[in-house]
């Protein structure tokens, strides 16, 4: 939260804003005067002053973690034989399958999905959209790594459309046109006169902040930002967290996965980010995830 305080210097009265944060049990402020008078445009400075703060608290806990896990990450793919490196990539699709679509309800364990997509060999006793949604995951996580165009609208249409073309093709890679609810949550997507809007928004954010944010924080962004303004009818978790995996393997930085075990924390934040409009309480979510996927890339924790 960013507050408007007032200082004297000697005989001299100024105002300046002071960001506070909470993570966990420490507090961290930044302070910054702004002049003896409040400027018009106040609301704009302390929008930009809590994303300066933000971001100067944020290089300090994790970004700098961050760079040292893609350094790290980097130097070993250079000394990785190819076929170990293949071997790497595929068992990261498989978990990463395996994981997402269990959080959204499939019904495939971990060795179904592995043998499923190791082996061919199609588990028994499960429904044929979940075998059909799994071997879709699959192939268009594979063509995500090869996509060589940027996150645009239409890459979210068409990646949206190889995961459910084969089992839901009425709304595969089709913005919703009718008002959905999440099972559990407090959160109420928007309505859909405001979806195209809120799309088109997103994407000039994106443009603007490529280059500048810190990938992993501007990852964490995209599937938060994606996700909240759930432009599908289903699936919509699925595609934030597969364009969440496309910015970090676009900027070099290994990919994330969000284990089933771990989808109460997940949901927690995701809920609250939401509610509370508070992008920080999803962002230090992932970022502490990051950092215990990756910690071996890491000299110390």
């Amino acid at each position: 939260m960013v507050t408007i305080r007032k200082k004297t210097v000697g005989n001299h009265t100024y105002y300046y804003l002071e960001h506070s944060f909470r993570e966990g049990r420490k507090v961290h402020k930044k302070g910054k005067i702004i002049g003896k008078n409040l400027p018009h445009n106040i609301e704009e400075l302390k929008q930009e002053f809590m994303i300066g703060s933000m971001a100067e608290i944020y290089q300090e806990k994790w970004f700098d973690k961050f760079d040292e896990i893609k350094a790290e990450f980097l130097d070993q793919e250079k000394i990785t034989p190819q076929s170990a490196r293949e071997k790497e990539t595929e068992t990261f699709a498989i978990r990463f399958t395996y994981d997402t679509n269990r959080i959204e309800g499939s019904t495939l364990t971990l060795r179904d999905t592995a043998n499923l997509l190791e082996r061919g060999m199609t588990p028994g006793a499960r429904p044929l959209s979940d075998v059909k949604e799994t071997e879709a995951h699959k192939n268009t996580f594979y063509e995500m790594l090869n996509y060589k165009k940027d996150l645009s609208f239409n890459a979210i249409l068409y990646f949206h459309k190889k995961l459910f073309e084969g089992t839901k093709p009425d709304i595969a890679g089709i913005i919703r046109s009718h008002q959905v609810a999440i099972a559990g949550s407090k959160f109420m997507p928007p309505f859909p006169a405001e979806i195209y809007p809120l799309l088109m928004e997103f994407f000039n954010w994106y443009d603007k902040n490529k280059n500048t944010m810190h990938p992993v924080q501007l990852a964490a962004l995209v599937h938060l930002k994606l996700v909240t303004i759930h432009p599908f009818a289903d699936g919509n978790g699925r595609i934030s967290r597969l364009m969440m995996n496309f910015v970090l393997y676009k900027y070099g930085y290994p990919m994330l996965n969000i284990p089933y075990e771990k989808r109460n924390g997940y949901y927690n934040s995701l809920e609250r980010s939401q509610t509370n409009q508070d992008e920080n309480k999803f962002l230090q979510w992932i970022f502490k995830r990051y950092l215990t996927e990756h910690k071996q890339y890491l000299t110390e924790m």
